[in-house]
């Protein structure tokens, strides 16, 4: 089996002990139930999903990643978990919501993950885990032997708080029925655009870099910056568009009364004002 398959195989199985695991709580569950098991899983929502990222991601991913020599693995499902979060927080027992901003918000979802996640193959031309994101191996290169076991958190549990964090919308549509006015229309149109400016740009540079290359094939100077399209006003407009995507989740939260949902697109997008200093500081180096 090659390398691409196998890593395909992995990548479809792996999230499955959650996704199993799930489906008989829902299977057993009932209000009256008498196992504490499936009682705190009904009670705790929220804790239970950071239970299956746990062990489901920073472990069962962490423990493949040494057997593979990669992380690659995690920045596929930055695209896979919101959609997977989504459903979870739409079906669980607790749930209460209204159900035209639920399958807006679903399908926004789906959308957007399909966006990146057709980036993603994209980029690593059509490969499953050709590379790991190149932040992990410099880390991998500046610690050296104790990167085994600080990749847990560095890779990790880092992206669990980024991923959850900035997934508490999703459980915020789905913890409020409340009835679909005009500020769920503003964050739908929000969101879309943060879409649609993340694909454009995002194909913009994917046809940049293709020239680049076929340029530096066949001898001739290449390019060294990108200044058409999107590109021309802004230097990270992918950035910008992602940023707007989970800004405008966080509108749909806040109109249902559950503004605190912020604090994870804030830390994401703080977070990625470093990883942006990073990016420039390598372009120069390539």
């Amino acid at each position: 089996m090659g390398r691409n398959l196998t890593n395909a195989v992995i990548a479809i199985l792996v999230p499955l002990p959650s996704i199993l695991f799930y489906l008989s709580f829902l299977n057993h569950f009932d209000r009256n139930s008498t196992s504490p098991l499936w009682s705190w899983c009904f009670h705790h929502p929220l804790l239970l999903a950071n239970l299956f990222f746990f062990f489901n991601v920073n472990v069962f991913f962490w423990v493949i990643s040494h057997f593979q020599s990669s992380h690659w693995m995690i920045d596929l499902y930055w695209t896979v978990i919101p959609v997977l979060l989504a459903h979870y927080y739409a079906t669980h027992p607790l749930a209460q919501y209204n159900s035209w901003r639920s399958m807006i918000v679903i399908l926004l979802t789906w959308v957007w993950s399909i966006r990146l996640t057709h980036n993603y193959f994209r980029r690593e031309k059509w490969q499953w885990g050709a590379r790991e994101d190149w932040r992990f191996t410099d880390m991998s290169r500046q610690y050296g032997k104790q990167w085994w076991w600080i990749s847990f958190f560095a890779v990790y549990v880092s992206q669990q708080v980024f991923l959850i964090g900035v997934c508490l919308p999703l459980y915020a549509v789905h913890a409020v029925d409340k009835p679909l006015n005009l500020s769920d229309f503003v964050a739908a149109a929000v969101c879309l655009c943060g879409i649609v400016i993340a694909y454009f740009a995002d194909t913009q540079l994917h046809d940049f870099v293709t020239r680049n290359q076929k340029l530096k094939e066949i001898g001739k100077p290449i390019v060294a910056n990108l200044e058409r399209g999107l590109w021309q006003y802004s230097r990270h407009p992918n950035y910008f568009g992602e940023q707007l995507w989970w800004w405008g989740l966080v509108l749909f939260a806040w109109n249902l009364g559950h503004g605190w949902t912020f604090i994870g697109s804030l830390i994401n997008s703080m977070c990625l004002v470093y990883v942006t200093v990073l990016v420039e500081q390598r372009i120069p180096k390539e």
